[in-house]
């Protein structure tokens, strides 16, 4: 049986604050986060619409910048972000 010596008890003691839980994320780290996910749910927005109300008439506006390049570049992008908000390091205090 193990006993704590006088002068591990005065260690313990002494520096309570290393002894604090660490998070795995620190404020940074979830704000990125915030930031990749609402880039993710913009791309998707801008995916949004183009549909015909009329069967037989197709809307060429399907095909546009918008839906077609920009929306798919800002979802990429959101998971980029997200992927580098897990990935780094938080900040030690």
């Amino acid at each position: 049986m193990a006993t704590k010596t006088d002068k591990t008890v005065a260690a313990e003691k002494k520096n309570p604050a290393e002894k604090k839980p660490m998070f795995a994320f620190g404020k940074e780290n979830y704000r990125l986060l915030l930031i990749g996910l609402a880039v993710i749910v913009l791309g998707f927005i801008l995916m949004i619409g183009g549909g015909s109300d009329d069967p037989n008439k197709f809307n060429f506006d399907l095909f546009n910048f918008q839906r077609l390049t920009l929306a798919p570049v800002l979802i990429l992008a959101g998971f980029v972000i997200e992927i580098f908000a897990i990935m780094k390091k938080p900040k030690q205090d």
